[in-house]
């Protein structure tokens, strides 16, 4: 019932309109364009302001044929870089740029994917529950269009995001994540004719992060000190460097664990250099990045994708993975976001493909999530 052609053409529009994060308007111009078309009612919230961008997280509405919860269907309409000026080829039923950007099937996949499924729905007459399709911006640059969404315009506690890879998996489980800002004030000095006077900032840090165990913690966590900037010339004794990282955990608890842990280090190791000056000084700034995602097998936003997919004769196992998405942030709201697969590989990277197929297994696993919730509303 999936019009694969229909859908591959459709994601090659997309594909080819530029929406690096930030720069998402015209994109969201053709998806408004379209979904107005069929009879939804398009509206957009204020996120732009709030992410510097040109273009905020759109909203669209669908009426139900039968009473029903509303569900929501999510992608995000930005990609990553080098994602502007992108050829698509299309060879073997497989979708690929020409190898000097990124494809842009994260997340451009998800969009064609959802609207296919809205089209076959109205096209055919079937019956189906109240539809929210929610597209954001700056997914990929820190979930900022989830984080500033409107959700006053959302009606929907449950719902699906296509954000990943596995056309037979459900994300069920995903990490919080704090960003660690550490900030080493140490006392400059003429490194040749008097280091002596100086606190090295850069030996602080040095000495704090010898200190961590950084990497993977256990099974459910792991940190990591990502950048480092400091000092400002090879003949004076650095009085300052900062220090990013990020601790992730599926437990709250050894999340706040580990980052209290690398914060003690660096004030432990502050204290080893004082010289009664009252340096070095250590500032710390936490920021929770998001939630952790933990959705109950039972919950209904998993029995019914498990059952769509039996239905078709697919499995659907629920997964656990180390990254966030914003499925992490909508959770984190009240709202049950599992995160479904569209077969698109090695994104992020010049060699990032999909196929048409999956694409097409992940519209018709979708078409069948709704068509049982309308089943199941009316018995």
């Amino acid at each position: 019932m999936i019009n694969s052609q229909r859908l591959g053409e459709l994601f090659k529009t997309l594909v080819e309109i530029d929406s690096i994060s930030r720069k998402e308007k015209q994109v969201g111009l053709a998806l408004e364009k379209i979904l107005t078309g069929m009879g939804a009612v398009v509206r957009y919230d204020n996120a732009a302001e709030k992410v510097n961008g040109d273009c905020s997280n759109l909203v669209a509405k669908f009426k139900g044929t039968v009473k029903a919860d509303p569900l929501f269907l999510c992608g995000h309409m930005d990609t990553v870089e080098p994602g502007e000026g992108i050829k698509v080829t299309f060879k073997d039923g497989v979708f690929r740029s020409d190898g000097t950007t990124i494809l842009g099937s994260d997340d451009k996949s998800a969009l064609a994917i959802i609207i296919e499924v809205m089209q076959v729905l109205l096209e055919n007459k079937i019956d189906h529950p109240p539809v929210e399709v929610v597209f954001t911006v700056c997914e990929e640059i820190g979930l900022l269009g989830a984080k500033h969404f409107d959700y006053s315009l959302m009606d929907s506690t449950f719902g699906y995001i296509l954000d990943s890879t596995d056309t037979e998996g459900i994300v069920t489980r995903a990490p919080a994540a704090n960003k660690i800002t550490l900030k080493v004030h140490g006392r400059a000095a003429h490194a040749g004719a008097a280091p002596e006077k100086g606190i090295d900032a850069i030996a602080v840090a040095s000495a704090a992060i010898s200190k961590l165990a950084l990497g993977r913690i256990d099974e459910e966590t792991t940190c990591n000190l990502g950048t480092i900037h400091g000092g400002v010339a090879t003949n004076i004794v650095p009085e300052f460097v900062e220090i990013h990282g990020e601790a992730r955990s599926q437990e709250p608890e050894k999340l706040e664990a580990v980052t209290r842990t690398i914060v003690d280090a660096f004030k432990a190791a502050a204290k080893s250099f004082e010289d009664g000056s009252g340096f070095p000084r250590i500032d710390v700034l936490i920021e929770n990045d998001f939630s952790n995602t933990r959705i109950p097998e039972d919950h209904r936003v998993v029995t019914l994708a498990r059952q769509a997919a039996e239905n078709l004769g697919q499995a659907m196992e629920s997964k656990t993975i180390g990254g966030g998405a914003d499925a992490n942030i909508f959770f984190g709201k009240g709202i049950m976001a599992g995160v479904l697969g569209t077969g698109m590989t090695d994104v992020h990277t010049l060699n990032e493909s999909i196929k048409l197929d999956d694409m097409v297994r992940s519209a018709t696993l979708i078409l069948e999530i709704l068509k049982l919730h309308a089943r199941e509303s009316r018995q």
